[in-house]
């Protein structure tokens, strides 16, 4: 029996009709293995990728102590900080922002801020306060000692406040210097608040009623606009025909032009002559010999 050699076959692909040879090249590799489904990327390779580390050498840091200057009471703090940093300030010392409150002598009190409402004692009060707490004028109210001195608003607080900023502005002035002085107008604020609280206050029918009469107030308004817009489009109808009644009225009155009439040329007089007078026979056709003569 011969023994029946196998013979090993290749699969051989044929490049489809209309497909180009780089396309085709594409879909299939050396070991005609069928392409992925899903996106594949190799060129990190199959192993983790290791972290590239810097080469420099690490800063060291520190736990330091360290002041707010914002705080006048020596209190102690600790945190980590890079050890080339030692020494220097607090990076958050740059936000400690304060109001500069101005400061009075006790010869300019008597002389322009005296008042008959405020005591001296009262006055400096109210300024401790508004450095203590940078002129917010609701903790300075609440923070007020109420039961040492007057029982006063935040408006009456305020007031008093921006009064003697503007007095002291204008006597520390140069002349001829534009000053920028700070008004505060307390009955203004007070009707201001006053208006807000009765806003506040509404029950809801009253709300309910305030929208209807704005809807009503829009409608009216509607119907206004459209109205003279009618009157309007009226107006240029009526004006456009009195335009043209009044071209027409003139047109009728101007005089009419007379063109030049040309004077027909004279034609010499062609003198009669006696005799026998012969018929001109100017039309086509047939005619007798005696009619001629």
């Amino acid at each position: 029996q011969k023994k029946s050699k196998k013979s090993s076959e290749t699969l051989t692909f044929k490049r489809p009709e209309g497909m180009h040879r780089e396309v085709y090249a594409l879909l299939y590799s050396d070991k005609k293995d069928a392409p992925p489904l899903l996106p594949s990327d190799t060129t990190q390779g199959y192993r983790t990728v290791k972290a590239k580390l810097g080469s420099k050498k690490v800063r060291p840091w520190k736990w330091m102590p360290f002041t707010n200057p914002a705080r006048k009471d020596g209190a102690m703090f600790y945190h980590w900080r890079r050890a080339a940093e030692e020494g220097k300030d607090y990076p958050f010392a740059r936000f400690n922002k304060t109001v500069q409150v101005p400061v009075y002598s006790e010869q300019e009190y008597q002389m322009y801020l005296h008042d008959d409402a405020w005591t001296k004692a009262e006055t400096d009060h109210l300024f401790d306060l508004a450095r203590r707490f940078d002129l917010r004028f609701v903790v300075i109210h609440d923070r007020y000692d109420h039961q040492q001195f007057k029982k006063r608003s935040v408006e009456d607080l305020k007031e008093r406040y921006y009064h003697i900023c503007a007095k002291l502005a204008n006597i520390r002035a140069a002349p001829g210097t534009d000053l920028k002085i700070p008004v505060f107008d307390a009955g203004h604020e007070r009707r201001r608040k006053e208006q807000l609280e009765r806003l506040y206050n509404r029950t809801p029918e009253q709300v309910a009623e305030e929208e209807y009469l704005i809807q009503e107030l829009r409608k009216i308004e509607t119907r206004k606009k459209e109205r003279e817009k009618r009157t309007q489009d009226l107006q240029k109808l009526i004006t456009a025909a009195d335009t043209t009644t009044e071209q027409r009225r003139a047109e009728r009155k101007a005089p009419k032009k007379k063109l030049p009439q040309k004077k027909e040329t004279e034609k010499p007089a062609v003198p009669e002559t006696a005799g026998i007078k012969f018929p001109d026979f100017k039309s086509a056709g047939v005619t007798l010999r005696s009619q001629r003569v």
